[in-house]
């Protein structure tokens, strides 16, 4: 019997060693793919504010992490049971790759699946270490190792700095939308925060076809890109009170479908009470674990509607990706203007420092 020979390949990325200390980019060693994986040469990856929590601790203690998540890269290397990418596909990285068998997937609601897949084996430092991937990704390297279902395929002469945005936060605003919000042709909708994840609620509920669309922020140049996006009115939040405002844009009932893409419990009852008695609040900003909601109860009651949770805007990779990608190749979905800058793989700390002034939609590494 032959010898079984091993390739492992030693690339760049970019790691968080501990709870606030600054990114580090390193040598990581990526492992020969296994049945089910697949070894993705990196063309670009947005930083994500994930990206800065993970490099916080405010999602798990489970350093040294490799950060990025939102990809599109080419696929170069598939384990020998690899069926749905072929070497060469042009892939946007995802990290809900729906198992299928779960009760959420039996019910014909996979977007909530609960067994999700990623690669078993894991990318380390040269030394051995083993490196939690951010979302079960690890972008922000020349190539990573991800499961087979967490490529999707889309159209290869799409620039991969816009297709990578659909691997987090712009999926995230028009799912929002499009998906959890369910807006339609001739709605009237409100969105509460206009960074990356609330501007892209905007385009999304422009490309449903809403034809009142309000942008509430208390930033002026998130207003602007706002109108630029598709918002039909503006209120600065610093200035107005965003209910009263948002009413009176809707005739006094309040807007169809409000989004709430803050995450706080202020802005959420801003949502609450600033959608018309049988309208949906969509909540899609993180909040954090200390926030609490105290509100009367009586006031649930007597509205009707639905209040619901968006996480990653209830989309299904392979049914939305391709689908979007198409739509800006129309020319019907602007998503080149999310991307704010293009930075290299040792610009990441500094695009930290960026995202944190708010002046950027996202800032892209592009390899």
């Amino acid at each position: 019997m032959g010898k079984v020979v091993t390739m492992t390949e030693t690339v760049r990325g970019v790691i968080a060693r501990s709870t606030g200390a600054p990114v580090e980019l390193v040598d990581i060693v990526i492992p020969d793919p296994g049945p089910h994986e697949v070894v993705v040469r990196v063309q670009a990856c947005g930083v994500c504010h994930t990206d800065l929590t993970y490099r916080e601790g405010g999602i798990n203690d489970e350093f040294p992490f490799l950060l990025g998540h939102e990809a599109a890269g080419i696929v170069e290397r598939v384990g020998n049971s690899v069926t749905h990418v072929e070497i060469g596909d042009f892939v946007v990285l995802n990290w809900r790759a729906v198992c299928g068998r779960c009760r959420a997937c039996r019910r014909g609601r996979p977007w909530y699946c609960f067994d999700t897949f990623n690669a078993e084996q894991k990318m380390t430092l040269t030394d051995g270490t083993e490196l939690t991937p951010a979302l079960g990704i690890g972008a922000f390297a020349d190539k990573t190792l991800v499961h087979e279902g967490q490529c999707t395929v889309v159209d290869s002469a799409t620039d991969p700095a816009v297709a990578g945005l659909l691997g987090c936060g712009v999926m995230a605003g028009l799912g929002a939308a499009m998906n959890t919000g369910n807006v339609g042709r001739g709605d009237s909708v409100a969105v509460i925060g206009c960074g990356g994840v609330g501007a892209a609620a905007i385009a999304g509920a422009r490309l449903a076809g809403a034809t009142t669309i309000i942008a509430v922020d208390r930033d002026e140049s998130k207003l602007t890109t706002a109108v630029q996006l598709g918002a039909t009115h503006t209120v600065a939040a610093a200035t107005e009170d965003a209910v009263e405002r948002i009413q009176e844009y809707t005739n006094s009932f309040g807007a169809d479908v409000v989004i709430d893409a803050v995450g706080r419990p202020e802005t959420w009852k801003q949502a609450f009470y600033a959608r018309d008695l049988a309208g949906t609040v969509v909540l899609v900003g993180v909040p954090t674990p200390d926030m609490r909601l105290e509100m009367p109860l009586l006031d649930f009651f007597s509205h009707g509607g639905a209040l619901k949770s968006s996480w990653y805007g209830d989309c299904l990779p392979e049914r939305d990706f391709p689908t979007l990608i198409e739509l800006y190749r129309q020319g019907r979905l602007p998503l080149e203007a999310f991307v704010s800058e293009r930075v290299g793989l040792d610009a990441v700390e500094a695009a930290f420092t960026t995202m944190k002034s708010g002046k950027v939609l996202r800032s892209v590494v592009t390899l």
